[in-house]
């Protein structure tokens, strides 16, 4: 069974990519006028000077914090925030589009590790949303590169003046953790370390899964696919914390918490599990995958509702835990984000409140529109969980959904679904007779 791309389709991904990019560039113009206006930025401070400095300010942060010297340095990193934006805009849906397609080839392995029955008519939807691995790689790797040739003020933890013990500048917090960690050549090398790994892996997956269809199930190359499965998940266990912490958590460098690398990796592997219903159901409308049915979509459903979940309890706990502690090092990081983003917590009503209370019926597991709708609802509020991540830390108060960030989260979203159709689904035939499992996931039947 092949899938053909529709016409519609290819149309609509080509013309979100060339809406994207048009709006992205006037929100750059814009931005670039912004950044040329010497009044711009002290305007906003003196409309709104809770956002820039806090609602509460002592007699002793106005005696050090009002000073010429201090104001000055206030102004020039509120311009590297300001200049900042374009790149963050993009980032956010660029690492969530990257995490899902990794999530996507993630969960694909643990089918194969666990001798899943029940997923196989499923798995080439999966190995066609893995086939963006590449691509997004591509997008974050300019992103990397620039900040690391200074292009961007992204990660201020690059600035050398911040480790040098001679300067005005040091911070002996960054300074330890460039020995160990937070340095350009090893973040660089890192970077490309992980897309290159999930890259090689991608490929070298779904060669053995067509070996296997090949071969008409050869025992010898399904043991192989086990094998390289298992590979991966390690793999993917591995990167998948150092990437949190290199691209994400950096961003706030003087913050840390054991449970983030989790947290981010439950949001994007929940979202990947969504973008597999969303595909499933569609290919199922067109024909292109029959043999999908309700009990297939239950199951997916199920992992939907479950990993929402776990996220919502990792949010609680990294939250919950720093929030009554009250250690400055880390309860700064929710302060800022409860004071200059209004809709901090709301994120939890589409992440949790509606996905509990909509999907924990087993029969609106089994409703295709419902799981179709709540599958965008979910992608939807883990773009807003990764927009809390970065634009706190790299841009601060002058967060906005306007140009930039609408034209960044089309243009990734066309292309995602460019690449996924295209490169992808359309490339594979969707039923993997060869694998062992096949017949099973044929007849399979959820029991309750």
């Amino acid at each position: 069974m092949q899938y053909t791309f529709s016409p519609r389709l290819k149309m609509t991904s080509l013309v979100l990519i060339v809406v994207g990019a048009l709006v992205y560039g006037i929100g750059l113009f814009l931005n670039f006028q912004d950044k040329a206006d010497p009044t711009y930025i002290e305007n906003l401070v003196k409309e709104n000077p809770q956002a820039f400095y806090g609602e509460y300010q002592s007699a002793e942060f106005q005696a050090l914090n009002h000073t010429p010297e201090a104001h000055e340095k206030h102004m020039h990193h509120l311009e590297n925030q300001l200049a900042n934006r374009p790149w963050a805009a993009f980032l956010v849906p660029s690492y969530l589009s990257l995490g899902i397609a990794g999530a996507a080839l993630f969960f694909l392995c643990i089918q194969f590790v666990a001798n899943a029955g029940w997923s196989m008519v499923v798995t080439r939807v999966m190995e066609g949303i893995a086939t963006y691995i590449p691509v997004g790689g591509i997008l974050i790797l300019i992103i990397v590169l620039a900040s690391a040739f200074h292009g961007n003020h992204l990660y201020h933890w690059m600035d050398t003046s911040l480790i040098d013990p001679e300067g005005g500048n040091y911070d002996k917090y960054i300074a330890t953790k460039a020995k160990l960690w937070l340095n350009v050549p090893s973040w660089l090398i890192r970077s490309f370390l992980y897309v290159g790994l999930w890259t090689i892996f991608m490929f070298w997956i779904k060669r053995t899964t067509k070996k296997l269809d090949d071969s008409h199930g050869d025992r010898k190359v399904h043991s192989q696919l086990y094998t390289r499965s298992v590979l991966f998940v390690i793999v993917f266990a591995l990167t998948t914390p150092a990437m949190a912490w290199d691209w994400i958590m950096s961003l706030d460098p003087h913050w840390y918490s054991t449970l983030f690398m989790w947290y981010g990796m439950v949001s994007y592997l929940v979202s990947s599990v969504a973008t597999m219903a969303i595909i499933s159901i569609y290919l199922k409308r067109k024909g292109s995958l029959p043999l999908f049915n309700d009990n297939h979509q239950h199951d997916l459903a199920k992992f939907m509702f479950g990993f929402s979940l776990l996220w919502t309890y990792l949010w609680f706990a990294q939250f919950m835990l720093q929030w009554y502690a009250n250690i400055p090092e880390e309860v700064q990081y929710f302060q800022q984000r409860i004071a200059q983003y209004g809709g901090y917590f709301w994120m939890l009503a589409v992440n949790f409140v509606a996905v509990l209370l909509i999907m924990i019926s087993s029969s609106i597991k089994r409703n295709s529109k419902l799981v179709f709708a709540m599958g965008f609802v979910i992608i939807i509020g883990h773009y807003w969980d990764f927009y809390n991540q970065i634009m706190p830390a790299s841009v601060g108060a002058f967060h906005n959904f306007g140009f930039l960030e609408i034209g960044a989260l089309l243009f990734v979203a066309g292309l995602f679904v460019f690449v996924v159709f295209n490169y992808g689904i359309s490339k594979l035939n969707m039923e993997p007779k060869g694998h062992p499992y096949f017949h099973e996931s044929k007849t399979y039947e959820y029991p309750y």
